[in-house]
């Protein structure tokens, strides 16, 4: 698994055709939410800590 800190970046993979999983992750504690997305060759994990910041990047991914 690889752990990406630029929610560009983010963005970029999950653009790609071999990205095949996304799913949310919502911590209990501080406000914490990991998204993780599946490709060919990795486990994506991009963690943000800001609620608001995560509402927008769920709502900014392509479907599927």
């Amino acid at each position: 698994p690889k752990q990406i800190d630029d929610i560009k970046y983010f963005l970029e993979i999950a653009r790609r055709k071999d990205a095949k999983c996304k799913y949310f992750k919502k911590k209990n504690g501080p406000s914490k939410v990991k998204f993780k997305l599946r490709c060919s060759k990795y486990l994506y994990t991009f963690v943000i800590e800001d609620a608001e910041k995560a509402e927008k990047l769920q709502k900014s991914l392509p479907p599927g």
